[in-house]
């Protein structure tokens, strides 16, 4: 029994899984998700979430296979939901429901919740390594590729920081810690909190990263103050380090700059009604302002400084 008109496609993949197929069963949409289309299905047998994956993520270097086994590793290191079911066939992917509170931003930038923010993603990259590798210059230069391939619109003004972009990667290259396994992703409808602990959820952009990325890229994504994200940098680094703030400070802007053409991609490509143009500039004119700086000479230097 449905509590709501659920479309027929979708009713037609749930139930290829086991898993969903147990009466009586309610089946509801869940909010967000701009690659996929995510239900919670309700059976005697428990809560799982069916993640319905659109066709297209290749323009987004979204490896699905990755995405699955990812997720099982996450699960495995006790910070993602439980895998239950997989069909690669029918674009599925089916997880155990978290019961929990989702953030907001406000609940990421919370002090409170800074040490906790930390202790998830410590306890993500101390696990197993994951399946493949998420490097945001590379990323960058194949959607910059599948932009001008498709004669897709840029921001004006993109290309101008491409110098900036260049120094930062030379930058982050010298006094590189090496790789964990990363989401990559987290924006802060990424973070669940079952009230003892926080879940970290989605794992489409999952790989093998620096950890700074992920540190910045919250920072980024989630509207952190400079002093929140060196309070972040210290509780997972058990101290002040000012290199490592510095990196996931500049990696913060990193990744601003490359997801400005997910957006621009997703502008041109995407099927749902959001407004990835917006979506894209906020990141970008974010990117820019922190590029053209004068704190920017001095992200640069304090990278490849020892603590």
């Amino acid at each position: 029994m449905l509590t709501a008109p659920v479309p027929a496609d979708v009713l037609a993949v749930i139930e290829q899984s086991s898993s969903l197929r147990g009466e009586p069963r309610q089946v509801t949409e869940l909010p967000g998700g701009l690659t996929n289309r995510n239900y919670k299905v309700t059976t005697p047998a428990g809560a799982f979430v069916a993640r319905l994956w659109a066709p297209g993520g290749e323009l987004l270097a979204i490896d699905r296979e990755h995405e699955y086994r990812n997720s099982v590793t996450a699960a495995s290191a006790g910070v993602g939901a439980e895998v239950v079911d997989y069909r690669p066939a029918g674009r599925l992917l089916v997880l155990r429901y978290i019961d929990g509170k989702t953030f907001g931003d406000a609940d990421v930038q919370d002090p409170a919740n800074i040490p906790r923010v930390a202790e998830a993603c410590r306890k993500l990259h101390a696990g197993g390594r994951f399946a493949g590798d998420f490097d945001m210059f590379q990323i960058q230069a194949g959607y910059l590729a599948v932009a001008r391939r498709h004669r897709m619109q840029i921001p004006a003004g993109y290309q101008k920081l491409a110098g900036q972009f260049a120094a930062a990667r030379t930058a982050l290259a010298v006094a590189s810690e090496g790789t964990v396994p990363c989401n990559n992703d987290l924006l802060a409808a990424n973070f669940i909190d079952d009230g003892q602990r926080l879940w970290l959820i989605d794992y489409e952009y999952s790989g093998n990263n620096d950890p700074c990325f992920e540190l910045g890229n919250i920072a980024a994504e989630c509207g952190l103050t400079a002093d929140a994200l060196a309070g972040l940098v210290t509780a997972y680094y058990g101290r002040p380090r000012r290199s490592r703030i510095a990196r996931a400070e500049l990696f913060g802007l990193v990744g601003r700059y490359g997801w400005t053409l997910w957006g621009a991609i997703q502008h041109a490509s995407s099927q749902l009604d959001f407004d990835f143009w917006s979506w894209g500039m906020q990141r970008f004119e974010a990117a820019a302002a922190g590029f053209t700086s004068k704190r920017f000479a001095r992200l640069l230097a304090d990278v490849t400084e020892a603590d």
